[in-house]
């Protein structure tokens, strides 16, 4: 294995901002002490931007939040880390609470939950200042004025009233990002910054971090599980792999020629291959004309209620053993839809599954349908019931649908289904809690495969996973879809796994069709300027996918 270098592009004459050398993070657990991050290296030299990658569970975050002691008691810290010489890790609380949001910055990953919901934005970033900044409150909001319109929200003034749940993702993110460079910090710690968001607002995000970033002369450790991102944004990246830096150098030689069989993994974590068309005369398993998906959305008592078309007059015929990808940004209606189709939402117009009109079915007759019908949701945390485990989870369908099977029966089905997607049928007495985001994903799938459906919908399945969990996921989908003739459609913002996975796609915008097509031609020759600018925003090499 190779021992990473100090990772910078400064030279050797050079003070780097930040030398991280040696660092261990142990959490002591009633079982014993379990060792998070293992002699970590790396160093950050002044304006430089360093990638911190890996998957899930590989110690990034926990490096980071480690260097500014947010880690909880049960973490103990070792090592160091000099930031302008002086070592963040054996600093005060008091001294830490002074370089937190003055000298060095965050943005986190989840801007939801990173925001206080019961606080508007302006108070929030003022917040950072007036903690740090012997200012009167009235600067400090023409401050926030401009750090909002420097980030690109629109209307400064009257945002700055807004709560966060007024904001689109991209735009909480933005105000996360103002927060952060209230102070214009010498370095921010960017963990995951647009995981959460569509293409073409991570592409926006990271424009305006490199634009800042250049304006400022800041540092920036950038820390994603995505090194299509490294490529276009970092000078320099470390690899980790279970707490440890396995690679580091500039991005250059890493991406040119990575030394490492596990970073060569990860460089190929890309979805590939296509989807074979279905045959022209293949039978219409599921059409949908017409549909229309409205929201009322109360007002005050005096003002009337307002009426919100989430999906406008949509119609479409999905063939058996036939992927439809529908693709577009947060908003767009894509979710809406499949529920929509699934009647799990009241709708109009027309939903016919197998020649079943399934509007003029009552709840017991659309039950049998419903076993047909199954979906995957795209939080595998949040989608499995902490309280049962895999076993229950996944013959918990059958109770419901099948009530004619013994005990035995549904305990030899869900060995079965276990073994489908590769997983070991002796971890059906274990809880979701016990499993990586990958595998809840294909206990997800199994839950719906074992009661042999002729429908999925995919919502989002693979948008919370590692890329390279994503292509293991990718391809069970394939798999399963060939064995048993299954029929997708697959919703998604990420157009790399749709590519390698529909055949049909249509691209949605504000509630509507806007373009559809097979794959190649979507992806070969998209006639829309929306459905040009996502994909460019999923490729960093055009000529991957021919765009004219």
């Amino acid at each position: 294995m190779t021992t990473p270098s100090h990772v910078s592009s400064t030279s050797s004459h050079a003070a780097p901002l930040l030398e991280v050398n040696g660092v261990n993070v142990d959490f002591s657990l009633p079982k014993g002490d379990v060792r998070a991050v293992d002699d970590i290296h790396f160093t950050i030299a002044k304006g430089e931007i360093m990638a911190l990658v890996g998957e899930s569970g590989s110690g990034k975050s926990v490096s980071s939040n480690a260097l500014l002691q947010l880690l909880p008691e049960l973490a103990k810290v070792s090592g160091e880390a000099l930031f302008e010489g002086r070592n963040l890790l054996s600093m005060s609380a008091s001294e830490m609470r002074r370089i937190r949001g003055n000298d060095i910055s965050m943005i986190f990953q989840e801007p939801m939950t990173s925001l206080n919901p019961m606080q508007r934005i302006g108070k929030q970033v003022a917040e950072v200042i007036l903690k740090h900044r012997k200012i009167s409150k009235r600067e400090a909001k023409k401050r926030v004025v401009t750090l909002l319109e420097q980030v690109g929200i629109p209307e400064p003034e009257r945002r700055i009233k807004s709560y966060p749940y007024e904001l689109s993702g991209g735009q909480r993110q933005r105000v996360m990002i103002a927060m952060a460079l209230a102070c214009e910090p010498k370095l921010l710690i960017a963990d995951e910054p647009t995981t959460a968001l569509d293409v073409t607002v991570q592409a926006q995000i990271l424009a305006l971090l490199k634009e800042l970033q250049q304006k400022m002369g800041m540092s920036i450790l950038f820390i994603t599980h995505d090194l299509n991102l490294v490529k276009r944004f970092a000078d320099s990246v470390c690899v980790m792999r279970n707490g440890k830096g396995i690679e580091a150098g500039s991005v250059a030689d890493v991406f040119t020629a990575p030394k490492e069989e596990y970073t060569r993994m990860l460089l190929a974590s890309t979805p590939k291959g296509r989807k074979a068309q279905v045959a022209d005369d293949s039978p219409v398993l599921l059409e949908a004309d017409n549909i229309k998906v409205s929201f009322t959305t109360k007002k005050h008592w005096f003002r009337a209620d307002e009426k919100f078309d989430a999906v406008r007059g949509i119609s479409l015929d999905v063939k058996r053993g036939q992927t439809i990808g529908i693709v577009g940004e947060s908003g767009s209606g894509k979710s809406t839809l499949g529920r929509a189709l699934l009647q799990l939402l009241e709708s109009e117009g027309r939903t016919v599954f197998d020649g079943t009109d399934l509007a003029r079915l009552s709840t017991s007759e659309m039950r049998p349908v419903r076993s047909r019908m199954q979906v995957i949701f795209q939080d595998p945390y949040g989608s499995l019931s902490p309280r049962l485990n895999v076993g229950e989870i996944v013959s918990e369908g059958l109770k419901v649908h099948h009530p004619e099977l013994n005990r035995k029966e549904r305990q030899r089905r869900v060995v079965e289904v276990l073994e489908e997607v590769a997983l070991d049928p002796r971890m059906a007495s274990r809880y979701p809690h016990e499993f990586s985001g990958g595998q809840r994903q294909r206990i997800a799938i199994a839950r719906a495969l074992v009661l042999k459906p002729e429908f999925l919908l995919l919502d989002e399945p693979t948008s919370a996973l590692d890329r390279s969990v994503q292509v293991r996921v990718v391809e069970l989908l394939r798999s399963v879809q060939r064995k048993y003739d299954l029929t997708y459609v697959f919703i998604s913002h990420d157009l790399t796994v749709v590519r390698a996975l529909a055949d049909h796609v249509l691209v949605m915008k504000q509630g509507a069709v806007i373009e559809q097509g097979t794959t190649e031609q979507i992806f070969s020759a998209p006639k829309e300027p929306y459905t040009r600018a996502l994909i460019d925003a999923a490729f960093l090499n055009l000529e991957e996918v021919d765009v004219a």
